[in-house]
């Protein structure tokens, strides 16, 4: 399993980039999905409450599944917002939100089982390879956004054990319309329901919802459960602090769902170790009561992440207009514009041709000090000349003159 583990080529390339950047080199690196803590620092009274539990002396283990008053105000939290009613002993509290995941997968997954998933997506094919799964990968395209549609996965899910879903997806920062999803929901009951009869086990849903809170321009986050409430007992949702309230590095995340399951998950991350520090389980329990608190800092967060987003999105679409090889999607969530640079076959001045995905990142890194990640990062063919783009790095102020770079960069190609 080791052997055959690969390691994540976003770590790789932003390693490098950070490389360059150590040497002197101007780059605008849009590689991590992270926040510069200088530009989206965390809401200050989170901060508050953690050096006041530090102070007060939580710094002993907490229990294995989180302590209570996090996990009741969590259970609360998801209540108020999301309008799902699930007990505070269906909530596991973890290190971030990977650890679940990982957890998810070790208590579902045997080898050889079958996981479903879409590509591009975020580490569902590490996951898989850990768990000793199957992958049946489901490819996407421009026309849904890059979301999986009911008609992409019916054929694959007769044999089926997981089904994982991100919404907001992570490379690609579009979501599911609540038609879409409610179709791929109603295709997992009725299978479901079939395998109750034959005795068979179930179809899971792994709901990645991490970014859930930040989502713009009226759109609204949809759910399993919300919309299917017979898919209770089926759904493993992922959620956490880390994206909405630029936590990166806090590391206080929770998996909600079935009872059993939960605590399948709990002994396996209990051997782990993987539980958030018990100081910061103690403040964000505080912190995640004042809703009032909460919300006027998401109201915020969002604000700013979509300047950043669309101005972006104007620009390149500009550069589109004027005939230049790059597309961009309309930002709907998430800290991800997905931007197509339509540049292999292209003839460089100094009269090479661009014949790969990797010699175009190279690229744009080279002439426009542009650092992103393309899509075969996420699983998606090495052919792809789709890109993710993350803007919780960029500074608003120096946009125009990343735009122009890319303007100049793409003008000398022919």
């Amino acid at each position: 399993m080791a052997q055959g583990l690969v390691g994540s080529e976003i770590i790789k390339l932003a390693g490098e980039v950070n490389e360059r950047i150590r040497q002197g080199e101007k780059i605008y690196n849009l590689t991590i999905g992270d926040f510069n803590p200088s530009l989206f620092p965390i809401p200050s009274d989170f901060q508050k409450e953690i050096i006041t539990a530090y102070q007060e002396g939580h710094t002993n283990y907490p229990a294995a599944n989180g302590i209570a008053d996090l996990r009741s105000a969590v259970s609360e939290y998801i209540h108020h917002h999301q309008g799902l009613n699930y007990s505070a002993d269906e909530f596991l509290i973890s290190g971030g939100a990977r650890p679940l995941i990982y957890a998810a997968y070790q208590a579902l997954i045997n080898p050889g089982d079958k996981v479903i998933f879409p590509v591009p997506s975020w580490n569902n094919n590490h996951y898989t390879h850990l768990s000793g799964g199957e992958q049946v990968i489901v490819g996407t395209d421009e026309e849904t956004h890059f979301m999986p549609t009911a008609e992409m996965i019916k054929g694959h899910i007769q044999d089926a054990t997981m089904l994982a879903l991100c919404s907001p997806l992570n490379p690609t920062g579009t979501t599911f319309s609540k038609d879409a999803l409610l179709e791929i929901c109603e295709l997992v009951s009725i299978e479901n329901e079939r395998r109750k009869l034959a005795g068979l086990k179930p179809l899971y849903v792994l709901y990645d919802q991490i970014y859930w809170q930040l989502t713009y321009d009226g759109i609204k986050h949809e759910d399993p459960v919300s919309l299917v409430p017979e898919l209770k007992d089926y759904v493993i949702y992922i959620d956490g602090m880390s994206k909405a309230y630029a936590a990166t590095g806090v590391r206080v995340g929770w998996a909600f769902g079935p009872a059993d399951i939960i605590g399948k998950m709990r002994a396996i991350l209990g051997h782990v170790g993987a539980w958030a520090p018990k100081a910061e389980q103690v403040a964000a329990a505080k912190y995640l009561k004042s809703h009032l608190k909460s919300d006027s800092y998401l109201i915020e967060i969002r604000k700013s992440l979509f300047i950043r987003l669309k101005s972006l999105f104007d620009g390149l679409d500009n550069l589109s207009k004027s005939g230049l090889p790059v597309k961009a999607i309309s930002p709907q969530a998430a800290i991800y514009l997905t931007v197509q640079f339509d540049l292999v076959g292209k003839r460089k001045s100094d009269g090479s041709i661009i014949e790969s995905t990797e010699e175009a990142t190279a690229y744009l890194l080279s002439e426009a000090k542009l650092a992103v990640v393309p899509f075969y990062a996420f699983g998606a063919p090495r052919t792809s000349s789709w890109y993710r783009l993350s803007v919780g790095t960029v500074r608003v102020e120096e946009i125009p003159s990343l735009l122009n770079g890319i303007q100049n960069a793409l003008s000398k190609l022919s």
